[in-house]
């Protein structure tokens, strides 16, 4: 009787395990867009660097940036691709719903790709910051806004987006009715409180898993406590 209920109780501590590691999956993958916008500031705060705003309108042109490059990953997880100035003005600032009067100077971007998801501590060194010009483009001084998109390919790779901008805080890259008519499908971008659609999804997967391992736990547990009564 003793090693049933000691066999009891390691189920219920590794539900209890499951239950917090899903938990904690279902955060870190809820806009990591935001996360990797916190990574930045904190790598150029380290170096005695202005933090950056955290831009709403530059992050969602940062996701159309990527949207539109996310056929381009190569071999070695670069991006061969460059939208013109068009692009921006023309097409990702109304699709975001940027008021074009508040269109400002992109002073920088940095984009990457990788075949699978990769947390944003681990995006930052591995796909975004590789070598010394993503360093330095990270750590210009004009900077004084940033927007971060990330999107996947259907079953393919993630594509990340990094603007940088010279802009006044809350006067550039000003979303009409505070963002409220975007229309966000897929991916996810800073500065916004909606989730990012590839990560609830894994997260919605792995809660479902552990719940259906936690019932079929308890079921087992109450027919232990039921066969000791």
């Amino acid at each position: 009787m003793v090693k049933k209920r000691l066999c009891c109780c390691g189920w219920f501590i590794i539900f209890c395990h499951l239950l917090l590691a899903a938990l904690v999956f279902s955060k870190n993958h809820g806009n990591p867009a935001n996360d990797l916008v916190e990574i930045i500031n904190n790598n150029r705060t380290a170096h005695k660097l202005s933090k950056l705003n955290d831009s709403p309108g530059l992050g969602c042109i940062a996701l159309q940036y990527a949207e539109l490059c996310k056929g381009n990953c190569s071999i070695n997880n670069t991006v061969k691709c460059k939208p013109s100035e068009d692009d921006f003005t023309e097409v990702f600032a109304p699709d975001c719903g940027v008021e074009l009067p508040t269109f400002g100077t992109i002073t920088g971007h940095i984009v990457g790709c990788q075949s699978k998801y990769l947390e944003p501590s681990l995006a930052f060194v591995h796909v975004l910051v590789r070598d010394s010009k993503a360093l330095s483009i990270l750590r210009n001084k004009s900077h004084t806004e940033v927007g971060v998109g990330m999107v996947r390919v259907h079953k393919g790779p993630f594509f990340w987006s990094v603007l940088f901008s010279s802009g006044k805080t809350n006067s550039t890259f000003v979303l009409e009715n505070r963002g409220a008519g975007i229309q966000q499908k897929k991916g996810c971008y800073s500065g916004s409180s909606i989730p990012c659609s590839a990560g609830q999804q894994n997260a919605s997967l792995v809660l479902n898993n552990v719940m259906i391992m936690g019932f079929l736990c308890v079921v087992y547990l109450l027919k232990q406590f039921h066969f000791n009564l």
